[in-house]
């Protein structure tokens, strides 16, 4: 009875959380009667209590089994009520507040050898290695109230083990693969708990390995109480404890879960096998144990290799002392323990998670000291790359400094002895250096001088400083007298215009003028000439070849859908970020005074709200105001007197009038077949070959496929339509001989088609002889000259006995001159009518119908008026005009003819589809004889100043007088 109750109350005293029964009497004394008995030697032997200490020992003998003696070691904790009354034990201080790291912590003295069953922590970067404490924090409310529950039963232990994958954050895992099988067993020290977190302190004992999933079976679904067991007695008994308000509601919410799923499963098939959960919360596990190994001269020299490793990584870098200060134990000779040497090595280093891993699977001691020992050696590399950076960046950052040190000082100490000014002297110096060579005008000097005195009295960091700084950089960079030697040897210039251009004698002799008339002269005088011509015929290279023929300086800029008259007039300085105008940024770019200036597509400049560009160019291409140019920047007089310009344009009628008038024109007209043929054979040919790579062997044009090629492929003026079909020749011929299916090819019409398609142009003309009521006339376009018909029916065919005044229909996107041309020539066409057949009124009663072909294309100009007049006059006689005839030319009221333009072009345009006989206005005989022979060859001209002349030609009248046609 006596060794009952002092079991007893030891036993309630060390759980002050058990509350008092007249069970506990009750059982006792069952105790006691079960106790007499038994034989003595199953009794109890020996108790010996001390209730101021916290050992007691308790000694049972079996008959079976020796004295087994078994330390615990206990603390005093308190989970109870405050409330409650106070018993006989010594009294414990229960805090409302959490403390720090929680002391609901039993901690055993010794740690046991075997524990099967642990909790699962999975962590990401680093494993813990044995004898090494880890801070770690779980948040997955599952695992919080395991370790919780495990803490309370007095078995503060977990396995520790690193995840496979990094990436995941979670601190359980849904299936073992997801771990890797070794770890460590740690015991948990210290306990803290956070908001939604659970903060534990962690030390890490033995390596261990997982064997399988472990489910606990027992889930608290009764009221708060305790078995007590005692093995010696065989006997067992049930205790109520005290719990907290929060125990109190995680047993309810455990009991309500379990509640409901026993509910929802049906009666009667209940699974008898065990469902394992979707988290991995308790493992079965092993110890790990080393293999056994001798401490021998291999070792032994790992060992001091380790050390030595580390205590030179601790010298080079003094962070990895404080971490070796934190990861020894205390009282520990690393020298004398290989085992743990190799663990501390490796969590000394950074090395990759998977490294980690093999270290502490490796059971091998020797080889784990290897491997333990080549990442500090991977460590130490590291740390000697990290000192050497740090010590150049160092170094640098040290030069720069004292180099900027010793600059300033010797900046002070020259100008103290007056041997070199401040930067704003500098500054002024570096100016007057640019201008020692050149001959600047006197008031442009005086400005100069000025501004410079300004310099010396501003402050050097104010905005003005820097205003005044752009301003004199952009006057003293400008060349003041300084002009480039010219070439005025028409022999030579004529060599080189002939070697990058074929054709072009109007520009080519006007080149050769101006170099004579300079030679004479002594000096070089600017002039302003305008190339307009349709697109491809190169007006903008030919400006290229002139600038080298005169050896001067080149400069372009386009002035096409230009809007703001500052990019030629300049800005105000006043303005943030003011530039002067392009042409002074072209005098500063050619450093020369008398370079050649491309002004390109002059006839499609803008207007916007910035003002009209075009009439900016009125004073910069005037030769009577260039030599004063005033930019809005630079604010004086500059002298562009010795510029040459040349303006490039497709349509002169859209130049303005006042800008026209101060440029001298140069017409630059389409090819013919003949000298596209030539440009082909002489320069777009080689081009071709040499851009794609290929010998004049490799890709041969035959004459015969250059003229398909411009024929039924290329028919506007220009040749860059051609260019391109050439370039495209090139290039499928240098895929052939890549791909090796041919070594060279030779173009001719047979093998034309198969490079570059389908020919484009089929049918010359649309009527081949051309009935009564149709003319071809001859139209003037931007891209060329061009054939066009003019069509002539009746609307309407039925036959009216009561007569009706005609009229008549205009089609075909005319614009408004060509109606009004329409109507005059409705009158013509009836006052000659009338005189020529007094009894036709066709022309006056009936509904006529006129209409010009492809009605997509506007159309307008004067110069159909003969055209339409002969057309009326086929259709009121029925008769059709000459074979093979085209016409141009305005007529006016009473039957003059008048002159129109684009003769060479027209011209060029009734050749291409095999007209033989052309009707042009006398005016424009000057210029058919101005054309090439062999443009004039091969075509019968007539020039008529009447409309009574063309409807002879046309008609073939010539043996009939007018007033016998009756």
């Amino acid at each position: 009875m006596h060794a009952a109750n002092a079991l007893v109350r030891n036993t309630v005293l060390f759980n002050p959380s058990l509350r008092s029964s007249t069970r506990i009497a009750r059982n006792v004394s069952q105790i006691a009667s079960h106790l007499s008995k038994k034989s003595a030697g199953n009794r109890l032997l020996k108790c010996y209590n001390r209730y101021s200490a916290h050992n007691c020992r308790v000694a049972a003998y079996d008959g079976n089994l020796p004295i087994i003696n078994q330390i615990y070691s206990s603390r005093l904790f308190s989970t109870g009520n405050k409330n409650d009354p106070e018993e006989e034990d010594p009294p414990v201080d229960v805090k409302d507040e959490t403390p720090l790291f929680s002391s609901q912590l039993p901690a055993t003295v010794a740690v046991p050898e075997v524990w099967p069953q642990v909790p699962v922590i999975a962590i990401n970067r680093n494993p813990v290695f044995p004898r090494f404490i880890k801070l770690i924090e779980i948040s997955n409310p599952a695992l919080i109230d395991l370790i919780r529950r495990k803490v309370k039963l007095n078995q503060p232990y977990v396995g520790i083990f690193l995840r496979k994958k990094e990436d995941e954050k979670s601190d359980v895992v849904s299936t073992l693969d997801d771990l890797h099988d070794v770890g460590v067993f740690a015991q948990i020290h210290e306990m803290q708990d956070m908001d939604y977190k659970l903060r534990l302190v962690v030390m890490a004992h033995r390596r261990i390995k997982i064997t399988g999933q472990f489910v606990e079976d027992e889930i608290e679904t009764g009221p708060a109480e305790m078995k007590l067991k005692f093995p010696v007695f065989n006997v067992e008994f049930n205790v109520t404890r005290e719990e907290t308000d929060a125990e109190r509601r995680r047993r309810k919410y455990r009991n309500t879960r379990r509640k409901t799923s026993d509910t929802e499963e049906p009666a009667g098939e209940k699974e008898t096998k065990k469902v394992l959960p979707d988290q991995v919360m308790m493992v079965k596990v092993e110890n790990m144990q080393h293999e056994k190994f001798q401490q021998n001269e291999e070792v032994k020299a790992l060992t001091q290799e380790v050390i030595k490793t580390i205590r030179d990584i601790i010298n080079m870098n003094p962070l990895y002392r404080e971490s070796l200060h934190h990861m020894l134990a205390q009282g520990q000779r690393v020298v004398d323990n290989p085992v743990y040497l190799s663990d501390l090595g490796a969590a000394l280093t950074g090395a990759e998670p998977a490294d980690l891993q093999a270290v502490l699977e490796e059971m091998d001691i020797p080889k784990r000291l290897m491997m333990s020992l080549s990442l500090l050696k991977k460590e130490y590399e590291l740390s000697k790359l990290q000192q050497k950076i740090g010590k150049e960046v160092e170094e640098k950052v040290k030069q720069q400094h004292r180099k900027y040190i010793l600059h300033e000082q010797l900046k002070v100490i020259k100008k103290e002895l007056g041997l070199e000014k401040d930067d704003k002297d500098a500054i002024g110096d570096k100016f007057r250096e640019r201008l020692a060579d050149k001959q600047v005008p006197a008031a442009v000097q005086t400005v100069i001088d000025e501004e410079l005195n300004k310099l010396n009295f501003l402050e050097s960091h104010s905005s003005e400083f820097n205003v005044t700084r752009c301003y004199l950089d952009w006057l003293t960079s400008l060349p003041w007298g300084v002009t480039s030697e010219e070439n005025l040897k028409l022999e030579d210039a004529q060599v080189i215009l002939d070697e990058d251009h074929y054709g072009m004698e109007d520009i080519k002799k006007r080149i050769l003028e101006f170099i004579a008339v300079s030679q004479l002269k002594g000096s070089t005088q600017g002039k302003i000439l305008c190339f307009h011509g349709p697109p491809g015929v190169g007006k903008t290279s030919i400006a290229r070849s002139i600038a080298r023929a005169l050896n001067r300086q080149y400069f372009r800029f386009s002035v096409g859908g230009m809007t703001d008259v500052a990019e030629i007039k300049g800005h105000r300085r006043t303005y943030v970020g003011a530039m002067p105008g392009k042409l002074v940024q072209c005098l500063k770019k050619t450093a020369t005074e008398n370079p050649l200036v491309l002004i390109d597509e002059v006839d499609k400049i803008g207007k916007g709200v910035h003002g009209d560009p075009s009439s900016a160019l009125l004073e910069l291409l005037d030769p009577e105001q260039n030599a004063n140019f005033l930019d809005h920047y630079l604010d004086v007089a500059v002298d562009l007197s010795r510029v040459l310009f040349i303006c490039t344009a497709n349509v002169v009628d859209l130049i303005p009038e006042p800008l026209r008038d101060r440029m001298e024109l140069i017409d630059m007209s389409g090819y013919v077949a003949e000298e596209k043929l030539a440009i082909a054979q002489q320069y777009l040919v080689p081009t071709a070959q040499k851009n794609c790579g290929l010998s004049q062997e490799q890709m041969e044009l035959t004459p015969e496929s250059l003229h398909t090629l411009i024929k039924s492929y290329c028919r506007e003026s220009g040749v860059r339509n051609l260019q391109k079909h050439i370039e495209k020749i090139a290039r499928k011929v240098a895929f052939k001989i890549v791909k090796k299916e041919a070594d060279k090819m030779v173009i001719d019409e047979s093998n034309l088609s198969d490079l570059v398609g389908k020919p484009t142009f089929k049918h010359d003309r649309m009527y081949d002889v051309t009935p009564p009521g149709v003319v071809m006339g001859l139209a003037w376009t931007a891209m060329g000259g061009s054939t066009l018909y003019i069509e002539t029916a009746l609307r309407n065919t039925f036959k009216d006995d009561k007569l009706t005044a005609g009229s008549m229909e205009l089609t075909g996107h005319l614009g408004d001159v060509m109606k009004e041309s329409a109507r005059i020539a409705l009158t013509v066409a009836r006052n000659f009518l009338a005189e020529l057949r007094p009894d036709n009124n066709f022309l006056n009663t009936s509904h006529i119908h006129l209409h010009v072909p492809e009605g997509a294309t506007p159309k307008d100009g004067p110069s159909a008026g003969v055209t339409i007049t002969s057309a009326l006059l086929s259709l009121a006689l029925r008769r059709p005009v000459r074979a093979q005839l085209a016409m141009t030319g305005e007529v006016s009221l009473t039957g003059r003819v008048l002159p129109v333009g684009g003769i060479k072009e027209k011209i060029i345009a009734a050749k291409r589809v095999g007209v033989t006989c052309v009707i042009l206005p006398e005016e424009n005989r000057r210029d058919f004889d101005d054309l090439p022979s062999f443009i004039r060859e091969g075509i019968d001209v007539h020039f008529v100043g009447e409309y009574e002349d063309v409807f002879k030609i046309a008609f073939e009248q010539d043996q009939i007088k007018i007033n016998e046609v009756h």
